[in-house]
C-alpha cells in the first residue's frame, strides 16, 4: 500500500511539473544586431588596400563614437573618434597592411530600443594566419532607428599578458 501511494505521489508530481523550457530562439532583432556587427568587421577586414567606407558610415547613428583604450604607464589612455575620423586615421594603415578581424564570441543584451554587445575579437595580418596577433573585446552599443539597428559606440581594448580575456567572453568549446 505504501509503495502504491508513493508511486501515485511521484506520478502526480511528475505530471504537474512543467517541461523544461527550450533555449530562447534568436530574434529578428538579434539577427539585425549581429548583421550590423558583421558589416563593421567586414569593412575593416581585408588585404592591404582600400576599404569601403561608404558602406561603413551608414552603420552608425548620428553622434556615434569609436573609442580605443589602452594602458600606458599604468593609466588608461583613450582615443575618441567619430566614424569619419576613424576611417581617415585607419586608411593609411590599411593601405599598407593586411588586417583581418572577426568576432569569436558575441554576447547580446537588449532592452527595448538599446542593445549592448560584448564582442570578443581576434585580429590577423592575413586571413589564413593560424594565430591572431591580437585579441580583445569590442563593446558595441546600438540603438534602434525605425526598422534598423545603428551603432552608437564601439569601445574596445586589447588583452595583454597581465589581463587576458576572461573565460566567460571566450567561445564555449
Amino acid at each position: 500500500m505504501k509503495y502504491t501511494a508513493l508511486l501515485l505521489i511521484l506520478a502526480t508530481a511528475c505530471a504537474s511539473a512543467p517541461p523544461p523550457s527550450p533555449a530562447p530562439a534568436a530574434s529578428g532583432d538579434d539577427f539585425q544586431i549581429q548583421a550590423a556587427l558583421v558589416a563593421v568587421y567586414n569593412v575593416i577586414s581585408g588585404p592591404a588596400g582600400r576599404r569601403d567606407w561608404n558602406r561603413f558610415m551608414p552603420l552608425f547613428a548620428p553622434g556615434a563614437r569609436l573609442i580605443s583604450t589602452r594602458i600606458k604607464d599604468g593609466a588608461p589612455v583613450t582615443t575618441v573618434m567619430t566614424p569619419e575620423e576613424f576611417s581617415k586615421s585607419a586608411q593609411t594603415y590599411f593601405a599598407e597592411h593586411g588586417f583581418f578581424e572577426w568576432p569569436v564570441n558575441n554576447r547580446i543584451e537588449r532592452f527595448r530600443d538599446i542593445a549592448q554587445v560584448w564582442s570578443t575579437y581576434e585580429s590577423r595580418n592575413a586571413s589564413a594566419d593560424d594565430k591572431p596577433f591580437a585579441r580583445g573585446i569590442n563593446s558595441f552599443q546600438l540603438v534602434r532607428s525605425g526598422d534598423r539597428w545603428l551603432i552608437m559606440t564601439i569601445f574596445w581594448q586589447e588583452e595583454d599578458a597581465a589581463h587576458p580575456i576572461p573565460p566567460e567572453y571566450l567561445p564555449r568549446r
